[in-house]
């Protein structure tokens, strides 16, 4: 399907449910209303993932920082949910061994430590062969032999899981294209329409196409994240509670020079938690947690953000000797958090609430990325209320595309596999594998007919133009592949290339092919350059 032919579709169709955001929480409406047998469409400003969804610390985590606030619903609520986005998702949710260190100035001592992650385990329902264990200072080192010993007297050692959090957005929203919903990306909606003071229809603008057009639905989800706020203004009933929109920051850096072995979760001065993870080469640390009041469309690092960390991070490796100037890239996201007066950013809780206007708008703010598929299913039970219809969520049990996995294991087996029949490198595989899932053998097949440079990465490129509705470059390079993030130094080399091929096949003006060039550097110049 083409995005004109979407557009048409969007046009033409009066549907049960149109969803405004398509981050993890949108598209999660998505699914689970289209899975109910609604018929759904979705639209997003931005690319799908394009804000809070793509800017995580990546993990699909129990909320163990949440014990410090008694938050124990929440705890136990995103705990249980790991595991079933983990079996939902085997190729993008992967386990994870955190590494927890504990010193005499730490806020717990070795003995509450323990307790916490007792109590963590029971509100998590962890697995008995992921439950904690306590480590010695000793067998702490062995474990990280970068972390300071001084003072050190042990660690907790627990499991999480990591995950691409853009590529679990993408999925999510595959499946639910799956059960016939329609999505859009790059499509704002501007105004709305009532009918006897309900609201039935919302006027939008395709902002790769500049057509206005409008799309009737019987009811109307804002998932819009940081904008939330913003879209109940055009519902005009924007009483009562509103967003505290936080910032939080990542930097990233070559795993060369700073070689953690493991993931950590680690105490700074200031009471705050910071995670150091190692991925594909690179190390990122974060994360930052600051008020925003500024413009929420993109959000960057700045000299203050990655300062602050670079110091933080000097405090429990001070062995490392990490500078802002060996930072390659960094991302930073914005928290849309319920306000709450009175409390720091890091205090608020990240519960989800849901509001629901005069006019029948539905807004869904707050939560976490591990507890979006509980947050769409009571959106769409409040869906279902207001269209009379009863049907119940099937999201728990239901695999997202890309998964034909039946046990995690089989995962590294398809990666092995696909090497051995495609002439490929382990880590070529399972880079694939662990973004398109089974659809990896498709794209590598087609880069068998690919003459030219880097056949395989052009062989993805095209299956995301295909399949994925990349319309920018930054679409591809930021979301669906990373690469802005993981693979930045390469971005010289590859990103002409990728330029050029998204002209041929997207049929780009001389202007549009200079304003996409000029749009990507200065991308990559934001999140690499600090002020």
């Amino acid at each position: 399907m083409t995005r004109q032919d979407r557009i048409d579709q969007l046009k033409s169709t009066e549907f049960d449910v149109l969803i405004i955001g398509g981050g993890i929480t949108g598209v999660g409406v998505a699914l689970d209303a289209a899975s109910r047998g609604l018929s759904v469409a979705c639209i997003e400003m931005q690319d799908f993932a394009g804000g809070t969804s793509s800017k995580s610390t990546k993990l699909i985590h129990g909320g163990l920082r949440y014990l410090k606030q008694f938050d124990f619903a929440l705890v136990h609520e995103v705990g249980t949910e790991r595991e079933v986005v983990h079996k939902n998702a085997f190729h993008l949710v992967h386990p994870e061994k955190m590494l927890l260190p504990i010193y005499k100035q730490s806020e717990y001592s070795k003995f509450f430590t323990k307790v916490g992650l007792s109590i963590y385990d029971w509100l998590a329902n962890v697995d008995p062969a992921d439950r904690h264990r306590m480590l010695s200072a000793e067998e702490t080192i062995a474990h990280e032999p970068l972390l300071k010993k001084t003072d050190l007297l042990g660690a907790g050692y627990y499991a999480e899981y990591r995950t691409d959090d853009a590529r679990l957005v993408i999925a999510v929203g595959r499946t639910a294209e799956q059960y016939k919903a329609v999505l859009l990306n790059h499509c704002k909606a501007v105004s709305f329409d009532f009918a006897k003071q309900r609201l039935n229809a919302v006027n939008c603008l395709d902002l790769m196409g500049a057509e206005e057009f409008t799309i009737k639905a019987k009811t109307i989800v804002n998932a819009a994240g940081p904008w939330v706020d913003q879209l109940r203004l055009l519902d005009m009933t924007d009483e009562g509670k509103k967003l505290h929109l936080t910032k939080g920051v990542h930097i990233v850096v070559d795993h060369k020079r700073f070689p953690v072995k493991q993931s950590v979760y680690f105490d700074i001065p200031d009471g705050r938690m910071m995670f150091a993870i190692p991925r594909e080469g690179k190390t990122y640390i974060g994360t930052t947690d600051t008020d925003f009041r500024a413009d929420p469309v993109k959000p960057y690092a700045n000299l203050d953000d990655v300062s602050y960390i670079v110091n933080s991070l000097s405090q429990v490796f001070p062995d490392t000797r990490l500078q802002v100037k060996d930072i390659e890239s960094s991302w930073a996201g914005l928290r849309p958090l319920i306000q709450e007066s009175g409390k720091s950013a890091s205090e608020i809780s990240r519960k989800d609430e849901l509001f629901v206007s005069k006019s029948g708008l539905i807004s869904i703010a707050g939560g976490k990325l591990t507890g979006y598929r509980k947050m769409a299913e009571k959106t769409v039970n409040q869906v279902m209320k207001q269209l009379g219809k009863k049907a119940s969520s099937k999201t728990k049990s239901l695999k997202l595309y890309g998964n034909r996995f039946n046990k995690y294991s089989e995962v590294a087996a398809y990666c092995t596999q696909l090497a051995d029949s495609f002439k490929r490198s382990l880590k070529e595989t399972t880079y694939l594998v662990q973004r398109y899932g089974s659809d990896a053998e498709s794209i590598l097949e087609s880069a068998k007919k690919i003459d030219g440079q880097m056949p395989l990465l052009m062989a993805e490129l095209d299956y995301c133009i295909d399949h994925e509705w990349i319309e920018r470059a930054t679409d591809f390079i930021d979301r669906r592949s990373g690469r802005l993030y993981f693979q930045f130094k390469e971005l010289e080399k590859i990103s002409g290339l990728i330029l050029l091929r998204m002209r041929e096949r997207k049929s780009w003006s001389d202007e549009r092919y200079q304003d996409e060039k000029n749009h990507l550097n200065t991308i990559i110049r934001k999140v690499s350059v600090f002020s």
